[in-house]
């Protein structure tokens, strides 16, 4: 048995009966996190949709850029 079992199994026992339901939930999401496939992110949910403005991106900075010297 490693270092780590053994120091986590110690900790363990140390642990109130009535909060083991938590670390043993927390125990099986792990487990069930590293048994199942990776997972796919869709990526085009973070795309925005293109506005009129970003058409013609350097017009626009240029029109920022002349209406501060007004």
């Amino acid at each position: 048995m490693t270092a780590l079992r053994q120091n986590a199994i110690a900790k363990l026992e140390r642990v109130p009966e009535d909060k083991l339901h938590i670390i043993i939930g927390f125990i099986n999401n792990l487990m069930q996190e590293t048994e199942t496939e990776e997972k796919v992110w869709n990526l085009d949910q973070f795309v925005m949709p293109p506005t009129e403005r970003s058409q013609d991106a350097d017009a626009y900075v240029r029109e920022l850029r002349n209406n501060d010297r007004i």
